[in-house]
């Protein structure tokens, strides 16, 4: 039978239908895939052998409560290359839906338009309570009072005490509202030379310098845009002369981490990160052996309070994304779920930036089981106010370079006889003229 034209249409009219139906019906079977972007090992600048558990954990919770999606991310990106990889992927309009946030690259990421911006989504998701996070967390996230990134893990900076050190010279562990003239006191008690050859080989320090004074002065040295620069303040020049009334002290001998090792130092600032790694197997063993240790707050300055910095990972969402319901669904996820978060006192080195999971028993329990008989646990309470009560710094695309500088220059003083004043005013042009350049 012949076709008529009319015919011929219905045909094709058909085919196309079921055609079309054929696809749709395989678009729905397929599910839509979310691109994470992440580096594999750790943060915090440890070994780190979990890096993947936490992630696969939450995706796998993911993709159960939306199965029409698939979490992907790409395996075995250092954090050292992870800089250049996002960047080859955003130059190519190939941004990750969702992706972790160097400290660098956030401000940088902002000014560019890269990252949306959050506060819609947190002001209309009533499943988010805000005030669930911690606010030094937070902020960390944020430009121009603007909510870009949310935190995922956070790493306060304590003070390493030696008790076995302290027990011999008769000194009991600082409470926690301690002040530099007490720490000025105990180095001055502790340093001297144990084995009589004239040269000192016990501290009160190390690794303790004018920044982490500066902070619990209440200093800063940046504005967080990074155009201005405070190394002239009061604050900061009377942070510059503690740390030389401390290393005079010291009679020009070297500390170094060798002597910490040997557990002839007093005090050593370090990272909640650090601390969790060394009081575990085999770091213990290997470092720290011959002596008991506990974390305590940093001294606080004259003008300043027991605070120190407080660092946090961040994610965000992309502005490019064509799946922002989504991609917000999985940083709640990452970021606000309490399950989620617990897991990172079981997988990772940080604290979770949920207050109710930092302060809970379970946490304290995780931190215990790592921790020896003797030794006394950093308990609920200290880690909650030392995140509380942190510094957050912003970083800015020339941050590094100018801090390094900075840090050079200080550092100068210390070996000379430099006045610090003039010093500080002559370093704070030369840092001023970075940033403007």
């Amino acid at each position: 039978m012949k076709l008529n034209k009319k015919n011929m249409a219905v045909l094709v009219a058909a085919l196309l239908c079921i055609a079309g139906l054929v696809i749709y019906g395989q678009n729905i079977r397929r599910p839509q895939v979310l691109e994470f972007g992440m580096f594999g090992d750790s943060y915090w600048e440890v070994a780190n052998a979990d890096g993947y558990v936490i992630i696969d954990k939450a995706i796998k919770k993911f993709e159960k409560l939306h199965p029409e999606i698939k979490i992907h991310y790409y395996s075995g990106i250092p954090k050292d290359d992870y800089e250049e990889w996002l960047a080859r992927k955003i130059l190519k309009g190939d941004a990750p839906d969702v992706f972790m946030i160097l400290s660098e690259d956030f401000s940088h990421m902002v000014s560019l338009g890269l990252l949306e911006n959050l506060d819609k989504e947190i002001q209309e998701d009533k499943s988010v309570e805000i005030r669930d996070y911690y606010e030094t967390s937070l902020e960390a996230g944020k430009i121009d009072d603007r909510q870009y990134a949310l935190p995922y893990e956070t790493v306060p900076t304590l003070m390493f005490v030696n008790k076995t050190l302290l027990e011999k010279e008769g000194i009991p562990v600082p409470d926690a509202d301690w002040s530099w003239d007490d720490l000025y006191r105990i180095c001055k008690k502790v340093t001297k030379d144990l084995d009589g050859d004239g040269r000192l080989d016990q501290f009160g320090t190390y690794n303790y310098g004018w920044l982490e004074a500066l902070y619990s002065n209440d200093g800063k040295i940046f504005d967080p845009q990074g155009k201005k620069c405070y190394l002239t303040s009061e604050r900061t020049e009377e942070s510059v002369r503690f740390i030389q009334r401390i290393n005079e002290l010291y009679q020009g001998e070297k500390v170094t981490r060798e002597t910490f090792d040997a557990g002839n130092v007093a005090f050593m600032p370090l990272s909640f990160a650090e601390y969790r790694t060394y009081k575990t197997y085999p770091y213990k063993i290997k470092k720290y052996s011959d002596f008991q240790w506990d974390c305590i707050t940093l001294p606080a300055g004259s003008m300043g309070d027991n605070i120190s910095r407080v660092d946090s990972l961040l994610i965000g969402i992309s502005s490019e994304s064509r799946q922002k319901d989504m991609a917000w669904e999985f940083l709640k996820m990452l970021t606000n779920d309490r399950e989620i978060q617990m897991e990172l006192f079981r997988y990772s080195q940080g604290a979770s930036v949920l207050k109710e999971v930092t302060n809970s028993k379970e946490a304290e329990e995780i931190l215990k089981k790592d921790t020896e008989k003797s030794d006394k646990i950093i308990d609920h309470n200290l880690l909650n106010q030392v995140i509380m009560n942190g510094r957050v710094v912003k970083e800015f695309p020339k941050y590094k370079e100018a801090l390094a500088l900075a840090e050079g220059e200080v550092s100068k003083l210390y070996d000379s006889s430099t006045n610090v004043e003039s010093a500080l005013k002559i370093t704070q042009r030369m840092v001023t003229n970075l940033l403007e350049k």
